[in-house]
């Protein structure tokens, strides 16, 4: 089989999004199991399909709701796949879809629900050292000089990246002033009805330099699930399909050398990522009409970007701006649904559902250009993955 063929464009599409409400974490009633549940009814009522008739499941980050378990609480007929990405914490939000869907066209499954869960009350905060008695990788070299949470660690880079390239604090501030912008029209978000205006933004407490409280995702409590199937059966279901239009996981060479020796080490790693994207969808960033972008933190958003070539590094202070990031009408609409800085931080997992929102046109903050909605995965990390959603228009 030649290259070209073995490709998911155009061949599966994204038949049903569902949620649950989101939470400050903790702040969940319900536990993680029933969380992840209560979303993936919810797709498949979004859908029209029988939670029965689901043969498959995907995740990534380690989630802790098992397949296995899913399909006996669900009634499933037969359980015919079950993938998890490995490594990469958030950056692993779209691989987690490329997996269900590479199942479905190798014809290892028919019906895939894709799922992130986390009710952090039952299971301990995410982000939060803990009282480890050794330690080991990575880490084994940050602990001992103080550097305990992904904050810290992720800054260094941020700092070096913005030195390196002449970029003002005005861009980080321009991300999260578009995510808050953006929950304000979400009534789903946990920042809905608490605006953010520049003021707010600088008077904020430093978390690390560069990177202040508005830098920083929240954490959260809460589930969300996407049901895939192939293209031809999206199209016999009522929602209007989101196809997959490309599909990338990676990193780039020694990305994960330790300690903090990257050879490019102010990077998002998604330079290699980004070209495969584009070019199992065959197009470039000329065609994307809105990006939901994962923001642990403002700084690694500027980084991916660039890296999907929206804008040179030394452009950045012009191109990010909060006026060209709002939908409708920006030059590129970012985080419509508030992202992970203001709707919810669900690992990522929420990104997509919005990128489907945007392609279906039920966005609460709709792009204007939303045909192609482009999902980028966390940035930083180890592997990292991206996602081109697109509509019928596109194939």
């Amino acid at each position: 089989m030649s290259a070209a063929a073995r490709t998911l464009r155009g061949q599966v599409a994204v038949a049903g999004i569902g949620e649950t409400p989101y939470y400050k974490h903790g702040g969940s009633p319900d536990p993680e199991f029933k969380l992840v549940l209560k979303a993936i009814l919810a797709a498949c009522r979004d859908a029209g399909i029988d939670p029965r008739t689901v043969d498959g499941f995907a995740s990534y980050s380690n989630d802790r709701s098992d397949p296995a378990r899913l399909a006996a609480a669900l009634g499933v007929r037969q359980l015919r796949s079950a993938t998890m990405q490995w490594g990469g914490g958030g950056g692993g939000c779209c691989a987690a879809v490329a997996n269900g869907a590479a199942a479905i066209h190798a014809g290892l499954a028919d019906c895939v629900v894709v799922y992130r869960g986390l009710a952090q009350g039952q299971f301990g905060r995410f982000g939060q050292s803990g009282g480890e008695p050794t330690v080991s990788g990575d880490m084994a070299y940050q602990m001992p000089y103080g550097v305990l949470a992904p904050p810290q660690k992720f800054a260094m880079r941020v700092q070096r990246y913005l030195h390196e390239h002449g970029i003002e604090r005005p861009a980080l501030r321009a991300i999260a002033m578009a995510s808050y912008h953006h929950a304000q029209a979400n009534p789903r978000a946990v920042m809905h009805g608490r605006p953010l205006d520049e003021a707010r933004y600088e008077a904020a407490r430093w978390i690390v330099e560069p990177l202040r409280l508005f830098d920083c995702c929240m954490e959260n409590d809460g589930a969300a699930a996407v049901l895939l199937v192939s293209a031809e059966r999206a199209r016999t279901l009522a929602p209007k399909p989101a196809y997959i239009l490309g599909a990338a996981t990676g990193a780039e060479y020694r990305a994960a050398a330790s300690p903090h020796a990257a050879p490019r080490y102010a990077s998002a790693n998604y330079s290699g990522v980004a070209a495969d994207l584009y070019r199992m969808a065959d197009l470039g960033p000329q065609d994307v009409g809105v990006v939901q972008s994962y923001e642990n933190f403002t700084g690694g958003v500027v980084m991916a970007l660039a890296e999907h070539g929206f804008f040179a590094p030394e452009e950045a202070n012009d191109f990010l701006r909060t006026e060209n990031l709002l939908a409708p009408d920006g030059r590129l609409p970012l985080n419509t649904s508030g992202g992970n800085l203001a709707e919810c931080y669900m690992h990522g997992f929420e990104l997509v559902l919005e990128a489907v929102r945007q392609v279906r046109g039920t966005s609460t903050s709709q792009a204007r250009r939303s045909d192609v909605a482009l999902v980028i995965g966390g940035p930083m990390v180890s592997p990292a993955s991206n996602l081109l959603l697109g509509s019928e228009n596109t194939l």
